[in-house]
């Protein structure tokens, strides 16, 4: 398992009550999802303006690291794009947060508009090798597999939502620890396929899945099938200012503002 983690501190200016008394301020500190990582960026920045007894920290390291560092008490919340399994550290509380939409990708020289399942599964098991053999591709070079490594909760999400759980990616992949590393190199090679959160769509093409392209709107309405959903992990329940900041996600409007910029809402 990959667990060098790219690390994306927050630090977030701090405001004494009076010129000369500086408040004791409570670290919350997180790892896991780089799915996660851009909206809890962006909900801490917004939070900070609200309770000033904070501050935060930001690791990142795949769904796995993550759910394992809350459960050793390395962090305060473990951040997981995957959904609670019977192998996971007991005594975890699995906080929803919002759902958010994974979508195939390739690169921009050879858009596909859609796959249905079977070539999807087909494509990702290696069983299809070649781009010549899917209907609508321009290349008609060997297919390149960019997937996930195991921490990766997009890579579970994935597994489980397109190919089913009896089907695996194809051991032949380049398996890569980041959502940013999958869009790379899908960007840098005209033969790639992969897969990424909604948000990591810059630069490359995204392919419609059962007939319905993968955005925003249709992940929101129901109509596009790859969502899953984003989870805030804590050893036992929530407390203090953790469960202050979990309940103002889920609850105060202008986290919902945020969220809905790129993802969805669960309220």
């Amino acid at each position: 398992m990959n667990r060098s983690r790219l690390l994306a501190s927050l630090t977030m200016a701090t405001v004494a009550a009076t010129p000369a008394i500086a408040e004791a301020k409570t670290t919350i500190s997180m790892s896991g999802s780089t799915s996660i990582a851009p909206l809890a960026r962006s909900l801490a920045k917004k939070y900070v303006g609200v309770n000033r007894n904070v501050s935060f920290k930001l690791l990142q390291g795949g769904s796995d690291t993550g759910i394992n560092d809350a459960a050793k008490g390395r962090v305060t919340i473990g951040n997981a794009a995957r959904d609670p399994q019977s192998s996971d550290p007991g005594g975890l509380v699995f906080n929803k947060i919002a759902r958010d939409a994974v979508c195939m990708i390739t690169n921009k020289a050879n858009p596909i508009a859609n796959l249905s399942q079977e070539q999807v599964q087909a494509i990702f098991t290696g069983r299809v090798r070649s781009w010549k053999d899917v209907p609508g591709a321009r290349s008609t070079g060997a297919i390149s597999l960019i997937s996930r490594t195991a921490a990766s909760g997009t890579g579970d999400a994935f597994k489980n939502i397109f190919l089913g759980p009896r089907l695996n990616v194809a051991a032949s992949s380049s398996a890569k620890s980041s959502n940013g590393l999958v869009n790379q190199s899908v960007r840098s090679d005209k033969d790639a396929v992969g897969f990424v959160s909604l948000d990591f769509l810059s630069g490359v093409s995204a392919v419609g899945y059962k007939g319905v392209p993968c955005t925003l709107r249709n992940a929101k309405s129901g109509q596009y099938g790859g969502v899953r959903n984003f989870w805030m992990v804590t050893r036992g329940r929530a407390k203090g200012e953790a469960a202050k900041w979990i309940r103002w996600i889920q609850n105060s409007s202008a986290a919902r503002r945020i969220i809905n910029t790129d993802w969805i809402s669960i309220r």
